[in-house]
């Protein structure tokens, strides 16, 4: 007969120990409300997986004006803008001229890096590498999460709430009945091939770019490494691919009158990158709250994936810091629409951009003369402009 579980008793249970998790976890111990994270991924398995990172200007000054750290500053490298390729011209959307704003280029390990060396610094109660994760009795005023530890030991914990940040194959979203949930969700028809490089930068800001060969995005990640992205058919074999003609292709679709010639380097990462868009309605499930990805994914196009989720972050933290300083669940019971309302704004500005940037294989000459139409007209006009720096560097959180 299985032994009894340990009971650990405290306010909000965290499933998911990434950045929203432990973002989530660090906002409530700031005002003292205990909380305990559990993830299934080891901290280096984390730490170790690398992903793009942009980060608004609101989720830097969450990093730094919280306490985490101030290596997004330090460390990472500012961008005023970034350049709409297309008929092989570029044009810069000025982001700190229109809007006033700028963002952040920072891997998103390292924000994770971050988060969980301040947890560790404030003495948060973070465990890794747990396994048979489950949730239950979500509409009690006792919802339970239950794990085994590293050391092998069955754990119970007891909360108020708990906070499902299990990322986009969400234990915890599956936990809400069917009948009570509803997804919404497009699949592309392209994907990413992605490379990391060793090679320096091609140009000083990331470029989006549409040629008649597809897409294209020139990004970066530090002074020796660049990512770079093309529009691919999700059944590519990366594997397949040789350098040289990767190279080729990248350069093929950012070619144009001004000579850009991107800067080469050896591969040492190849793969394809697939993608959908996807929202969870609503985010609450009695006293079980999403957020980030188990709620809603993004395509990277719009830079929108972990930006969404931090804002995440702030609506439910000031949520549940209401609650316990004055008894009231007011914007708890509000936080699903307040959080859906800029989820739909990203989904929005991701799907334009992923749709005005890229081209379908089957697209008629109608389709592919009417994007660049498209193009033309944000670049060419003020308002165009501003719009796309806007949603790009982040709406208020106001």
């Amino acid at each position: 007969m299985d032994a009894a579980p340990h009971i650990v008793r405290t306010r909000v249970g965290i499933v998911g120990g990434g950045p929203a998790g432990l973002m989530l976890s660090h906002l409530l111990a700031t005002s003292g409300i205990d909380n305990v994270v559990v993830e299934k991924r080891s901290h280096e398995a984390i730490e170790n997986t690398h992903r793009a990172g942009i980060l608004e200007h609101g989720s830097v000054r969450m990093l730094t004006e919280s306490g985490v750290s101030n290596r997004v500053i330090t460390d990472g490298d500012k961008h005023d803008g970034i350049d709409l390729r297309f008929g092989g011209v570029s044009h810069r959307i000025d982001f700190d001229a229109l809007v006033g704003e700028s963002v952040w280029l920072y891997p998103q390990n390292q924000v994770f890096v971050d988060l969980a060396a301040a947890r560790r610094r404030d003495d948060g109660d973070v465990r890794f590498s747990v396994t048979d994760t489950e949730v239950l009795d979500l509409t009690t005023d006792t919802p339970k999460i239950r794990f085994t530890d590293v050391q092998g030991r069955r754990v119970e914990l007891h909360c108020d709430f708990v906070v499902g940040a299990d990322g986009s194959s969400s234990m915890c979203r599956r936990a809400i009945p069917a009948t009570l949930r509803q997804g919404h969700f497009i699949e592309y028809p392209f994907a990413w091939f992605g490379i990391l490089t060793e090679a320096p930068r091609s140009a000083p800001e990331l470029i989006y770019a549409n040629s008649p060969h597809g897409f294209a995005l020139i990004s970066q990640r530090n002074e020796t490494v660049q990512r770079m992205y093309f529009q691919a058919d999700p059944n590519e074999d990366a594997a397949a691919w040789s350098e040289e003609r990767i190279w080729d292709e990248l350069q093929r679709r950012v070619d144009g009158p001004d000579g850009l010639e991107l800067k080469r380097g050896p591969i040492f990462e190849q793969m394809i990158l697939k993608f959908r868009s996807y929202v969870c309605e609503p985010l609450r499930h009695g006293n079980l709250f999403l957020a980030g990805d188990a709620g809603h994914t993004v395509p990277p196009t719009g830079a929108k994936g972990l930006n969404l989720a931090l804002a995440d972050v702030r609506v439910l933290f000031e949520a549940l810091d209401s609650f316990y300083s004055t008894g009231s669940s007011t914007l708890l019971d509000g936080y699903s629409e307040t959080a859906l309302k800029r989820v739909w704004k990203a989904q929005n500005f991701s799907y334009w951009m992923t749709s005005m940037l890229h081209t379908r294989s089957e697209a008629s000459s109608f389709e592919r003369k009417r994007a660049l139409g498209e193009l033309d007209s944000v670049v060419s006009s003020t308002y165009g402009r501003a719009y796309l720096a806007e949603a790009y560097t982040g709406w208020s959180h106001g």
